[in-house]
């Protein structure tokens, strides 16, 4: 019997980077029980081999009544997000590991919990206009926490120096305004306030 056979195109294999957000997407849409915001996350380790994953959602042992995710006063004080559940999740320090994110960057409530763990790397997408109007001082006070622990951050696809754009062409590097160790990519950050 012939195996199924999987392939992006003859000529293109997908990045790690690119790979582990799709995983926490998958996470986010097919684990979360949350009908407004969906998140998950993947930590992975320096080798690129998957550490612990985790989706926003109630603790163990607490009512997944579908009602308490439609009232916000009830679901927000019961909900742990993605990030947090992923770094529970782990069996093993975490200690210069990478965690993505979908659909957009940590609050800054997350952050403190990241930096804490010792994660050194943070990968996300943009965040659209609408979740940046939502969201944004949260993402604002997140950055300046990860700049003060000299946490990687990356925000999209494009996730080196040398592919991220300079502070005044639309996102912030090291040594240029975002803050030891950071790296923030993405047009909309710069055009949002971010």
């Amino acid at each position: 019997m012939k195996q199924p056979h999987f392939s992006l195109g003859p000529s293109r294999r997908e990045t790690w980077d690119e790979f582990y957000l799709g995983l926490a997407q998958y996470w986010a849409q097919h684990r979360s029980k949350d009908p407004s915001t969906k998140c998950g996350s993947i930590i992975v380790r320096p080798d690129n081999t998957q550490a612990s994953a985790g989706y926003n959602g109630f603790p163990r042992g607490v009512s997944d009544d579908p009602a308490l995710y439609e009232d916000r006063a009830a679901k927000y004080p019961r909900v742990v997000h993605a990030e947090t559940n992923a770094i529970l999740n782990a069996r093993e320090p975490l200690h210069g590991y990478t965690l993505y994110i979908w659909p957009f960057m940590t609050c800054e409530r997350c952050a403190t919990n990241i930096i804490q763990a010792g994660i050194k790397r943070v990968v996300s997408p943009e965040a659209t206009p609408e979740q940046i109007e939502r969201w944004g001082e949260s993402f604002k006070i997140a950055l300046a926490l990860y700049a003060q622990a000299g946490v990687t951050v990356n925000v999209g696809i494009a996730t080196s120096v040398e592919t991220a754009p300079k502070a005044d062409e639309g996102g912030a590097r090291a040594g240029e305004g975002a803050g030891p160790g950071v790296v923030v990519t993405g047009d909309d950050w710069h055009n949002h306030g971010c």
